[in-house]
């Protein structure tokens, strides 16, 4: 095994679960047969985007990090697989403005944005920033799709949550599990809605949000 692949038991754990919602989600919203654009924000190891790779053929995965160590274990672990709709990895801090992010992103040119376990160990300010770029880099009705523990309507559950939000916190007072009805904001802000949530295994959800069906330009 590569010395730079990073192998993080979580990602293990969650890859396939989460791979088969997509797999649900996206035949629903494009149908089964359909090729896709996607990006990744903060892909971390990588374990999940070649996961997706792998199992969701006709999607071009872009990973991204803000991470040198992140984006060596990504390419690792493209590399390994061979997996040809998974493109190298791009340097991207979500707080800067899209048009400061290495590749050429322009707008409605994304299918689907996929962001796993970022939004409650960031800053308020990084979430802020992933709504913006989705609403712009997202074509009408594409999909943006959250993964992570959440409160709901200002409620934390079960106790293992309360408890992993008080850790978190406990680490740097600008992290900790984001509201829902936040999020809601955030999304209406950038012409998108709350379309979905799934229960996902050790207390997390998925969300799916979607951009608005709007005129092209």
């Amino acid at each position: 095994m590569s010395e730079a692949k990073l192998v993080i038991e979580a990602p293990e754990r969650n890859k396939e679960p989460i791979t088969l919602v997509l797999q649900d989600v996206l035949s629903e919203k494009f149908g089964a047969d359909s090729s896709l654009k996607a990006l990744e924000v903060a892909s971390g190891t990588g374990q999940h985007v070649v996961h997706l790779g792998q199992r969701l053929p006709k999607v071009s995965w872009q990973p991204s990090d803000m991470e040198e160590k992140y984006l060596a274990s990504i390419s690792a672990y493209v590399k390994e697989s061979g997996a040809k709709n998974v493109l190298d990895p791009l340097m991207i801090d979500v707080c800067k403005p899209v048009s400061e992010w290495p590749g050429k992103f322009s707008a409605a040119s994304l299918d689907l944005i996929l962001n796993i376990n970022m939004v409650h160990i960031s800053p308020w300010p990084c979430t802020e920033a992933l709504f913006r770029a989705a609403g712009h880099l997202l074509r009408p009705k594409g999909i943006m799709v959250t993964y992570g523990p959440y409160a709901i309507h200002g409620e934390i559950t079960p106790e293992t949550n309360v408890a992993f939000n008080e850790s978190l916190k406990s680490q740097n007072a600008e992290w900790g599990l984001r509201d829902i009805d936040d999020l809601e904001k955030e999304a209406k802000k950038n012409s998108m809605t709350f379309d979905a949530m799934f229960n996902m295994p050790s207390n997390n959800k998925i969300l799916i949000w979607q951009k608005a069906e709007t005129e092209s330009e």
